[in-house]
């Protein structure tokens, strides 16, 4: 079965824990704190594998979460990194983030990669923690959480040479002609509802892949019949071949048809306008098809003279290997760059959770009797401290105090054992004190 979309759930792992541990050595009088930080959880990792032609696999697995990092040791030991998580997709994948759709990455190429979901940092030890002042800190941090988010798997076919027409012009015949895919082939419309792969030996030592692609019909930019299914395949390939019934068999003109091809070719994609193409004169075996080209050649000459016009029959293989050798030829003289105009080139990009300038932004909001302190940066902090010693709650107050949320609180009425809440830790506000209970 052809998948060519997906959505699925990914997350980094989350970050090992600091350990608050202390020496403890015959010899060694007042060795101090010796907890280690935690180790890094592991990335999800988009990676390019040729051998793939669909997106099959995401449709039974939809989550993948990346390896939590070990917790720090004693003896100032770090924790391991967690192994990263790697997921291999097909070439032409575009990788979208549901949320804010940007792009995250358009992977073309064997081997590139692209990290979706950053692991989160280890928790620092208590021996991060150590002062002058402090010398034996009981205090460390949670692991952060890693990166998770939900994303859009496209799939655009990777061909050299893309058939495109009316349904029923003969296509999929023409395909199955020319290379060894097996198409379905039927005397209705649509038959081919994916896209059919075949690689195309010219018989000169050159061979390209050719795809037949899913019938348009007027409107398919704005999603009318097979719609945008079909033409986010278009735009990855490099040679355009448009096959026209020349007989006219379904009782339309074939200069209409061609012009209405590329009018939703033009209005899905302007570039695809600029994309070479080939007319591939189809079904030359019937009645009329002669007199047909005559005309369709001279109405094509006064829009398109530059359009390259070749008569075939996928019947009776007439003018076949001409219309391979021509488009092997002009595939030899269009750089492979031309395949993804539009591509981001993402190796690798950099995701934060919080900008830095939001470290110091918070709201305050009553309700009833409670006062309610809205922050990332405390909340994110509040998470990565091991609430449960006496040093973390000194901490904790002090970024309180500086952060300026102490006296926004005594401005909005806060007094002594007033309920104050940030995220799901609650506490008493003591006025006068340097921490809070």
């Amino acid at each position: 079965m052809f998948v060519d979309k997906a959505r699925i759930f990914v997350k980094g792992g989350d970050g090992g824990d600091g350990l608050v541990s202390f020496r403890r050595e015959k010899y060694v009088p007042e060795g101090g704190p010796s907890g280690g930080d935690g180790g890094r959880g592991g990335d999800v990792i988009f990676r390019v594998d040729e051998g793939l032609r669909t997106l099959m696999d995401f449709r039974y697995q939809r989550h993948f979460k990346g390896d939590r990092g070990i917790k720090g040791r004693n003896k100032s030991m770090h924790g391991a990194n967690a192994e990263h998580t790697i997921v291999r997709i097909p070439p032409g994948t575009v990788i979208i983030d549901e949320d804010t759709e940007e792009v995250i990455g358009d992977m073309t190429r064997h081997g590139q990669q692209v990290v979706v979901a950053r692991g989160g940092r280890g928790g620092r030890g208590n021996t991060r923690f150590a002062t002058v002042n402090n010398p034996a800190p009981e205090i460390a941090e949670n692991g952060e959480e890693g990166q998770e988010r939900y994303i859009v798997l496209e799939l655009k076919v990777m061909a050299d040479v893309g058939l495109v027409g009316f349904p029923s012009v003969g296509k999929s015949t023409l395909l199955s002609v020319v290379s060894g895919a097996k198409p379905k082939i039927g005397a209705y419309h649509f038959t081919t509802i994916t896209p059919n792969l075949g690689v195309v030996d010219v018989g000169d030592g050159r061979s390209f892949v050719m795809a037949d692609l899913p019938g348009l019909i007027e409107g398919a930019h704005e999603g009318v019949g097979l719609g945008h299914e079909f033409l986010r395949h278009v735009e990855r390939t490099r040679v355009i071949i448009h096959v026209v019934d020349m007989a006219g068999s379904e009782g339309r003109d074939p200069f209409e048809d061609w012009i209405k091809i590329n009018e939703e070719l033009d209005l899905y994609n302007t570039k695809l306008s600029e994309r070479p193409q080939i007319v591939a004169a189809n079904k030359m075996d019937m009645p009329d098809s002669a007199d047909n080209l005559e005309e369709f050649r001279k109405k094509v000459a006064e829009v398109r003279p530059d359009i390259e016009i070749l008569p075939i029959s996928s019947l009776t293989r007439q003018g076949i290997q001409d219309l391979l050798y021509r488009a092997a030829t002009i595939l030899e003289e269009i750089p492979e760059a031309v395949l993804v105009e539009e591509v981001a080139e993402v190796e690798e990009r950099k995701v934060y959770r919080f900008e830095k300038t939001e470290e110091a932004q918070f709201t305050i909001r009553r309700e009833n009797e409670t006062f309610v302190v809205e922050s990332e940066a405390v909340e994110r902090m509040m998470k990565r401290m091991q609430m449960n010693s006496h040093d973390a709650i000194l901490r904790f107050a002090r970024t309180l105090r500086k952060m300026g949320i102490d006296d926004e609180l005594r401005k909005r009425g806060a007094v002594d054992g007033t309920i104050i809440r940030i995220g799901d830790f609650e506490f008493e506000f003591v006025e006068g004190s340097s921490y809070y209970y």
